[in-house]
């Protein structure tokens, strides 16, 4: 009884039925509404059009209630950017929260599209945007701002600590630029899994940092990567807890998160942001070549010293053997004119020194001389002895006593009455 009710029922093509349902919505929808969004996405197409991605976040946390494509033409978009841009300084860019009159199209093949006619360029800026900004600020206040940032980048950053989701793209292409380096440079990279994108994020990048912080030692700098995306996918990394994190990381923190146009908190708070995870890879790559480069530098640099070295010291050997006859020969002409001085001096001071003790003799004799007995005697002195003593005082002889007199010639013996 279903078969044939089936059978009897009026079936659809794919087509017919999309067909339908723009027909609807053009009946149901006929005007141009103003909307409240969020930017997480713009690009600008090569022919001039605008393709934006329109989204709405809950009140609480980041996750999507809503999320929607919209096309900005190219006629509107020339006029439409500037004056937005104009009006409120701001540029025209992921991450704004923009007031929108769109109409509601819908196409058989592409699908539900909101086509922009207007904007409202007195609207603020996004909750994503103002989120940002606060999250700098506070960081600031807080002195934390630049900490990562004044850490110095190791010459040699071979052991990596990458922060990416386990078997993700992004992941795969860094490690395959990192280790099939054209150059043969060594790495040892280590991957500590997180969500890279959704309401874990913060929550398992966290993780993973302490993860690392507990063995720091073992590691030269981190590396947070992850595959390209709208900007709505990465609105995970713009919390205030994962960007005080990264901030005051012990180590040097490159991100590679996003294409380049997008630009999250911890890009601003890392040491060093690069586009792509492959942008990361290159720039580890360029890092450990420079100080390889260094290093062969320094070699060649040592190796010519020393070969110049051995050169100057040869040339200088070559010279002292070559001068060596000549000094010699000069040195025993000095030595030999020398030693003829000293004894030119030497006899001319025996010379003096004979001179003078002639002298003292002379002066000695005439003093010895002066002081001679004979002198003295023969002036009519006389000395008297009495026993062999010479006798000064007469009452200390007695009767009886012999007594020698000398005189200046010959002796008289006399006897004392």
């Amino acid at each position: 009884m279903q078969i044939e009710k089936t059978i009897i029922m009026e079936t659809l093509s794919l087509y017919e039925l999309a067909h339908l349902i723009r027909l609807t919505l053009r009946e149901g929808l006929p005007d141009s509404y103003w909307v409240q969004a969020e930017l997480s996405e713009v690009r600008e197409a090569y022919n001039g059009h605008c393709y934006v991605e329109l989204v709405q976040k809950a009140e609480r946390g980041n996750a999507l209630v809503a999320k929607a494509r919209g096309t900005i033409w190219a006629n509107v978009y020339k006029m439409l950017k500037p004056y937005f841009e104009q009006a409120t300084g701001q540029t025209f860019t992921a991450g704004i929260k923009v007031l929108l009159q769109v109409s509601v199209e819908y196409h058989e093949q592409y699908g539900l599209s909101l086509t922009v006619h207007d904007i409202d360029p007195t609207y603020t800026l996004g909750d994503m945007a103002r989120r940002r900004r606060e999250i700098i600020q506070q960081l600031e206040e807080e002195g934390v701002l630049t900490l990562n940032k004044e850490l110095t980048m190791p010459s040699v950053p071979q052991r990596i600590a990458v922060i990416s989701a386990a078997g993700a793209a992004g992941y795969g292409d860094f490690c395959d630029q990192l280790m099939g380096n054209p150059y043969g440079l060594v790495f040892y990279p280590r991957l500590f899994p997180a969500v890279m994108q959704g309401d874990r994020v913060e929550e398992t990048v966290i993780a993973a940092l302490d993860v690392i912080a507990a063995e720091r030692d073992r590691w030269d700098v981190v590396v947070i990567i992850r595959g390209g995306g709208a900007t709505s996918d990465l609105s995970g990394f713009d919390t205030y807890a994962l960007a005080a994190n990264c901030a005051q990381f012990p180590l040097p923190i490159i991100t590679g998160i996003g294409h380049e146009r997008d630009d999250t908190v911890i890009d601003m708070v890392a040491h060093t942001r690069v586009k792509t995870p492959t942008a990361a890879a290159e720039y580890l790559v360029a890092t450990l070549l420079d100080a390889a480069t260094m290093l062969d530098e320094l070699v060649a640099a040592l190796a010519t010293g020393v070969t110049n070295r051995m050169h100057r010291e040869e040339r200088r050997v070559e010279l002292i053997a070559q001068r060596l006859p000549t000094l010699c020969s000069l040195a025993c002409a000095n030595g030999t004119f020398r030693i003829e001085q000293l004894e030119a001096r030497m006899h001319m001071a025996l010379l003096r020194t004979l001179v003078e003790q002639k002298h003292r003799l002379a002066l000695i004799e005439k003093v010895v001389e002066g002081a001679s007995p004979m002198l003295i005697l023969q002036r009519g002195y006389s000395i008297t002895r009495c026993e062999g003593r010479v006798v000064c005082d007469a009452s200390a002889l007695v009767a009886g006593s012999v007594l020698t007199t000398t005189l200046a010639d010959g002796e008289v013996t006399s006897v004392v009455r």
